[in-house]
């Protein structure tokens, strides 16, 4: 690899970390906030996409070690197949709590209760997490990572269930349809769970550049 190669690689992996930090900062401030907004309005769809960042935390934060371990290729790859299956138990995790949550909220009854931090946290992720996730993406098709590529894919995942959240709320207060947050919810559970099949078998949907893992990155 010629020196232009390694500072250019260097330069990649820098971005990368650097979007991956504000992807954990962000993912922690929406945390808090729908949290605590889910406790003081009731809501149990706030408060599971509050948990719902929590886990996407321990997603990046594998990403986050893969980039720190890119210094050459061996420790490229070792991390490459750790990292990818960390993020594959991360996908598993969020599918089981989206399943049983929606599952719980659909048994119960409960509607989304209106919560105008509700909506903000919501529409404000429909805006953020977009631009995080094609901003990796590119990053990790430079790098040929297939587990930058499931955490990239994880963060636009964050973007389609703030969509789900702010349609359940904007449904439920528009035409009483307090079931279309869960049903919408659960639609995706086999989406996030085979993704997270794949990742852990160390597979993932990835840039024609992605190597297989059974050779250095």
């Amino acid at each position: 690899m010629t020196t232009i190669a390694v500072l250019d690689r260097r330069a990649v992996v820098r971005r990368g970390r650097q979007l991956t930090w504000a992807t954990i900062g962000y993912n922690c401030l929406e945390a808090i906030l729908a949290i605590g907004a889910g406790v003081v309005a009731g809501s149990v769809a706030l408060v599971g996409f509050g948990f719902d960042s929590v886990i996407e935390v321990g997603s990046s934060l594998a990403g986050l070690w893969r980039l720190r371990s890119d210094a050459t290729p061996d420790s490229r790859l070792q991390a490459e197949r750790l990292a990818l299956r960390m993020i594959g138990i991360a996908f598993l995790v969020l599918a089981a709590f989206v399943l049983v949550d929606a599952g719980r909220t659909l048994l119960t009854r409960t509607p989304p209760h209106e919560s105008r931090l509700g909506l903000l946290i919501a529409a404000g992720s429909l805006v953020v997490m977009p631009v995080l996730a094609r901003a990796k993406r590119r990053v990790a098709a430079k790098l040929a990572s297939q587990a930058l590529t499931a955490e990239a894919r994880q963060t636009q995942v964050c973007t389609y269930l703030s969509a789900i959240l702010l349609g359940g709320l904007g449904l439920n207060a528009a035409f009483g349809w307090w079931w279309a947050d869960p049903i919408a919810a659960l639609l995706m559970v086999p989406l996030i769970g085979w993704e997270g099949v794949e990742a852990v078998r160390g597979r993932t949907v990835c840039a024609d550049c992605c190597p297989p893992l059974d050779g250095a990155g």
